[in-house]
């Protein structure tokens, strides 16, 4: 179908229906010294080769993980993903496929979503998980948001060690409705207490394991405190391969998970796409966001799938649905299923002991250096370094060098400059030893 523009009749005639007299009226909260005058200084055409260049010119400032000794982490982890994960996504049938309007049709990507939810379900010891989320951070928020509609409450209690993207997303999901937040201030050290805060008006308290600074905690107490007050525990988890090696949030009574799947099946790319985890208990499923597959059998006894729950587009709830998040992270949930399949139970629990075992050699290997400190008492595969001077410009020397050494808390957190030292440092699988001897020894000369 040809594109035809709008003529000048039709743009007067939207004008006037919006109640303007201008297009440029439409710009009018914009300050004038903010608008440009002319066009920016740019060359207005080139060729195609001349832009494949330019673009690959620009992709070589990048210093990608994948290419050098990485230890970054505080929230999104550098895994080795099998090839048979990115070959089958990208077989059409999958790579096209968006939200299936007829589910009924739709068998082999209701039965990815359904198994999808199995794993997601038995990892978190949860008894029911949906068909994915967005991300980490918006499972966050929709969990909260979830909580409050379960309890009738209007105040969520967020730990200070929460990923702070995660902080932010919630309290701005939340900022336009009744609902509201409250967070403690970050603790590197400290173990945060609830007690005095868990009030009647406390629809749930969120916490995260490992937490921001990478240390593991049992929620188990925490969650009878919140039960006896009436309130939920929703446990956050952004290295999902923890469980393969901790206590899941379901063992230690939690209500509702919410987390990131990235690291199973999904490779950084730079930031994004990553999947959401969303996981709770049999009761609450009609409050929880997104859509849910089940499993049935047709006439004949035949093993299908259908969409037991879906929200907002399908069926129009406008108001009344659940969440704003319409469809799943299709693409990346299959991803995250194939890699799972392939590891299995066995090998998901040796990756999460590779893992471990990778954090507790670097730390070991980092302790030695004069000036730095490991101010974990636990931790899975990342952990919290406090160094003699300001952890930023330690990044950037290291960078210089070609090692990503880790993310400096101050970029997450500038707020609290008491933080400014500390470095948060993960170890996964892909890292060498030849990776920790180079990272060890370039930390020793720019200290």
């Amino acid at each position: 179908m040809r594109y035809m523009p709008h003529t000048a009749d039709e743009r007067k005639e939207m004008l006037a229906k919006i109640g303007v007299g201008t297009v440029d009226d439409l710009f009018i909260d914009i300050p004038k010294e903010a608008r440009l005058k002319s066009l920016l200084d740019l060359p207005l055409h080139q060729s195609e080769m001349a832009v494949e260049k330019n673009f690959r010119a620009l992709a070589a400032k990048n210093l990608s993980p994948g290419d050098v000794p990485s230890f970054l982490g505080a929230g999104a982890y550098q895994h080795h993903i099998p090839s048979v994960a990115d070959h089958l996504i990208q077989r059409s049938e999958f790579l096209t496929s968006y939200t299936p309007y007829q589910p009924e049709i739709s068998q082999g990507t209701l039965q990815a979503l359904f198994e999808f939810q199995t794993q997601v379900a038995l990892i978190t010891g949860m008894e029911v998980a949906n068909a994915s989320m967005y991300d980490g951070a918006t499972s966050c928020a929709e969990a909260v948001l979830m909580a409050c509609r379960v309890t009738r409450r209007k105040k969520a209690l967020l730990s200070g060690n929460l990923h702070p993207h995660y902080r932010d997303v919630t309290s701005t999901t939340l900022q336009y409705t009744e609902f509201e937040t409250a967070t403690l201030p970050a603790r590197a050290t400290d173990v945060e207490d609830f007690t005095s805060l868990i009030g009647p008006d406390i629809a749930c308290v969120v916490v995260q394991n490992p937490d921001f600074f990478g240390r593991l905690q049992d929620f188990s107490a925490l969650a009878e405190k919140c039960h006896e007050a009436g309130a939920l525990l929703v446990v956050v988890v952004n290295e999902v391969i923890s469980l393969g090696a901790v206590k899941s949030p379901g063992a230690m009574g939690a209500d509702i998970v919410a987390g990131e799947g990235q690291s199973i099946g999904v490779p950084l790319s730079f930031g994004g796409p990553h999947v959401g985890l969303l996981a709770t208990r049999q009761k609450f499923v009609r409050q929880m966001p997104g859509r849910l597959c089940g499993q049935t059998v047709d006439q004949n006894g035949k093993r299908g799938f259908v969409l037991t729950l879906s929200t907002r587009e399908q069926h129009i709830r406008r108001e009344k649905a659940t969440s704003n998040i319409c469809t799943n992270a299709g693409l990346c949930s299959l991803a995250f299923t194939i890699h799972m399949s392939l590891l299995g139970e066995t090998g998901f629990t040796k990756l999460a002991a590779l893992n471990h075992s990778k954090a507790v050699t670097l730390a070991d290997r980092l302790e030695k250096i004069d000036g730095v400190e490991i101010l974990n008492d636990s931790f899975f595969n990342e952990f919290t370094v406090k160094l003699p001077t300001e952890a930023a410009t330690v990044v950037e020397k290291l960078a210089a060098r070609r090692i990503l050494g880790g993310v400096p808390v101050s970029r997450l957190i500038p707020e609290q400059p008491e933080l400014a030292n500390l470095l948060l440092v993960a170890a996964t699988e892909t890292c060498t030893e030849t990776d920790m001897n180079a990272f060890a020894a370039a930390l020793r000369e720019v200290l």
